[in-house]
């Protein structure tokens, strides 16, 4: 029995104003190549680096949300290599004192370990094409953190999960819009394969994947080719690769490098910079509630499990439903329900964000309130929502359309008399105790109200009408 051994290096680009070390602007994405450049990210003799306040922030929020030990204080190194995308040939690092060492993230039951956290700057863009390089130096000197891990993953789930779990937790801090697609999430696995119980086999990196399902992906295969070559009583040769996305194999990138090849040394033009303590504890102070601890707080609150997990991990709705909730409205699991289910699928259908709606936390509160005061059904509640979408008053529209409940019982019992002479098989097959016959009865007159009725409301008059207890 063979089992894999997962460890991760996740890039994250820091949301900041301006690049780690310069005054350039760090908005890179979508620019004109080479116009987010200047002597200092060029590397030009001569033009020295200052740091990013705001980074130091953003990187501090991290640390101290995992739980992380942040030392006294902020060292910088280079981080020596040559390549056509790096025009300093070499890059402003931290080596033996990162900003935070140690912490923990919550997966499932149990916590990930971090290895460390350090800020960087990134390299530029190199695209290659019919024999040639192009290179785009806007993102060289963006500011980056990375985040190391212990190798506590075990499966490419859970490696895809922490990343999710990562992103989630940016996100929430406002440091980072964490975006793959943007590129501004990347990550590099290490893995290895062993039979159980046996020390840890020879480690494989896989570089420069960028999306959640790439890393999945890349895992996979590699899981397999490394438990491949040790049944064949081969050993697996320590590497750096690739992943090719159409075949979904791993390849051989170059030999995988050791730490002495990068060559550090601390950086001569940054000195040692102390990080108070006092500011230390009043960025504490202003960390926002985690994920998990959203988790805890929306279960306590009555709502599942799952949707609970779904709502905390995923910012953007967990903003818009504590918003929704402290209306007081409507319950919290009906809030819920709605979002996670209704609105979320809508959202789906349409390929939109939340924030690309007009939809307020108080008008979708409203609706939810509607349906669940009993006034308007789930199939008129559903009907609206694409206008309350648009940002319509769901009372305002329920009241000028005559969409309330029918719950007048006289009405009702009349219409319910119609379905029975309409439809005498069924009813028969009701009385016999074909229970299952009676929703076409129920749809009978659904249909009469245009589905404004409540349908418990029909069924029971339905069963009191054919003497079924």
């Amino acid at each position: 029995m063979y089992e894999a051994v997962i460890g991760l290096e996740v890039h994250l680009h820091l949301k900041t104003r301006t690049k780690m070390f310069c005054g350039c602007r760090a908005d890179y994405f979508g620019a004109e190549p080479n116009t987010h450049t200047c002597p200092v990210c060029l590397g030009l003799p001569g033009a020295l680096p200052v740091p990013n306040r705001a980074a130091v922030e953003h990187g501090l929020r991290l640390a101290l949300a995992l739980g992380a030990e942040v030392p006294e204080r902020l060292v910088f190194h280079r981080k020596n290599y040559f390549y056509p995308d790096l025009p300093k040939n070499y890059q402003i690092s931290q080596y033996d004192l990162p900003l935070g060492r140690g912490g923990s993230l919550p997966l499932g039951e149990r916590r990930v370990r971090i290895k460390r956290l350090h800020l960087e700057e990134d390299a530029g863009k190199s695209l290659h094409l019919e024999g040639r390089t192009l290179l785009d130096l806007n993102r060289a000197g963006s500011p980056l953190i990375e985040l190391v891990t212990e190798p506590d993953l075990k499966t490419p789930e859970e490696a895809r999960l922490f990343l999710q779990r990562i992103q989630a937790l940016v996100q929430t801090l406002g440091i980072s819009d964490a975006s793959p697609e943007e590129g501004k999430l990347r990550a590099d696995v290490n893995v290895s394969v062993r039979r159980v119980g046996e020390p840890l086999g020879t480690k494989v990196e896989i570089k420069n994947l960028n999306s959640f399902k790439s890393v999945q992906r890349a895992l996979e295969y590699e899981i397999r080719r490394q438990t491949e070559i040790l049944r064949r009583g081969e050993k697996v040769k320590q590497a750096t690769m690739g992943f090719e996305e159409g075949s979904g194999k791993t390849y051989p990138m170059r030999t995988k490098e050791e730490e002495a090849d990068y060559r550090y040394f601390p950086e001569p033009d940054l000195p040692p910079v102390a990080i108070p303590r006092d500011w230390l504890e009043e960025v504490r102070r202003s960390l926002p509630e985690l994920p998990w601890e959203k988790e805890v707080r929306y279960r306590a609150l009555g709502i599942k499990e799952k949707d609970a997990e779904v709502l905390a991990y995923t910012p953007a709705l967990a903003r818009f439903f504590d918003q929704a909730l402290g209306t007081g409205l409507a319950s919290p699991q009906a809030l819920a329900n709605w979002l996670l289910a209704d609105v979320a699928g809508l959202l789906n259908e349409r390929g939109l964000e939340l924030t690309q709606t007009r939809l307020t936390p108080e008008g979708f509160a409203r609706l939810v309130a509607l349906f669940e005061g009993g006034k308007i059904t789930s199939r008129v509640a559903k009907s609206l929502l694409p206008e309350v979408l648009e940002g319509q008053d769901p009372e305002a529209l329920v009241r000028e359309r005559g969409l309330k409940v029918v719950a007048d019982e006289g009405a009702l019992k009349a219409l319910v008399a119609e379905a029975i002479a309409a439809m005498p098989e069924a009813a028969e097959s009701v009385r016999q105790g074909k229970v299952k016959a009676l929703d076409a009865l129920v749809g009978q007159v659904m249909r009469k109200t245009k589905g404004q009725a409540r349908p418990d409301l029909v069924r029971r008059l339905l069963l009191e009408a054919l003497g079924v207890g």
